[in-house]
């Protein structure tokens, strides 16, 4: 099942994805319809609190109601919101061994850029990647990152205006459901209520300035905009094997990467294990996989432009398009 959050009439409301990804049927609607006293559709949060039984609510109100034509609409006649508009926590980790070593010599190309000019660029892009450091393959690394600034397909992120170097990041991620703290591996997958792709936006030239201060990122990840999260929500039993995902950045149009979800150094199931040991974690958190390795300019040496438009496409999710703008 595909589920996503849209603006219709003025409100904001849950629909079910159908018809090749073309339709959405209007859940909150079909219920209200159906049986007014039952809230799940009311959020994402509230349907992913629902739990198993709002999911069944759901695939009963499409199977009874999905031929009322007016309970389903274009996704292109809507405003797409992200799939969880303000989840209740977000983390993003570092899984993926191809980006963590590609991204550590694009961070001292960068700062070759901006000491010596183009060509000292060039020639720290061509140079010898670093080992991976034991402490990735030893236990997850990840970071919260700001909730609030959340935005969803279509949105036009502005650029912060402390930055020169936009960058964007493929990701993909799941959200959490059944509120827990201690899971053991073996039960972590019914913890995951679905999966989403992320784009980590991120202003690199604060981000390396930042982590000199070995702390982790915060205004080079954190301004209005920069965590977008979409098209919508896919159920596990549409995904199968989470890490056997075809993935592709689009920019203008231009493929800038092809890649696969395989080869995470800890599966999903694992980083839930290690993050909620004596730590509950919430129904409607996010974690984010970390960037797919080639996945984000700063591993191929090519950075965003004002007026940008920026695609990631993932198997068996869909596709995230989000343009960038400069301010002032």
């Amino acid at each position: 099942m595909k589920l996503a959050t849209f603006r219709r009439e003025g409100s904001e409301r849950i629909g079910l994805v159908h018809s090749g990804d073309k339709r959405l049927f209007d859940l909150t609607a079909a219920c209200e319809r159906d049986d007014p006293a039952n809230r799940a559709f009311d959020s994402m949060l509230a349907l992913i609190d629902a739990d198993e039984a709002g999911l069944d609510t759901a695939r009963t109100l499409f199977d009874k109601r999905g031929g009322e034509t007016d309970l389903s609409v274009g996704v292109d006649a809507v405003e797409l919101l992200a799939p969880l508009p303000q989840p209740r926590q977000m983390r993003d980790c570092m899984s993926f061994a191809t980006h963590i070593r590609q991204s550590g010599r694009g961070a001292r190309a960068l700062a070759a850029l901006n000491k010596e000019g183009e060509a000292a660029f060039k020639a720290a892009l061509a140079e010898p990647l670093g080992e991976l450091a034991a402490v990735y393959q030893k236990l997850p690394i990840y970071y919260i990152t700001n909730r609030m600034i959340v935005r969803g397909p279509g949105a036009v992120v502005k650029w912060p205006r402390y930055s020169k170097v936009m960058d964007y990041e493929l990701e993909f991620g799941i959200v959490t459901r059944r509120t827990s703290a201690n899971i053991e591996l073996g039960a972590a997958r019914d913890h995951i209520f679905g999966y989403t792709i992320f784009n980590d936006f991120s202003a690199r030239d604060m981000q390396m300035v930042e982590m000199e201060g070995r702390l982790g990122p915060a205004k080079g990840k954190s301004f209005d905009g920069a965590n977008v999260l979409g098209p919508w929500i896919v159920t596990p039993d549409e995904i199968g094997d989470a890490q056997a995902l075809d993935v592709e950045v689009r920019v203008n149009g231009e493929t800038r990467a092809r890649s696969s979800t395989a080869g995470m150094l800890f599966s999903f199931e694992e980083i839930l294990a290690h993050a909620s040991q004596d730590e509950t974690i919430h129904a409607g958190e996010f974690f984010g996989s970390g960037t797919v390795g080639n996945c984000c300019g700063l591993e191929i040496g090519r950075f965003l432009e004002h007026g940008d438009t920026i695609e990631l496409r993932v198997e068996k999710i869909g596709a995230l398009a989000n343009r960038v703008e400069r301010q002032g």
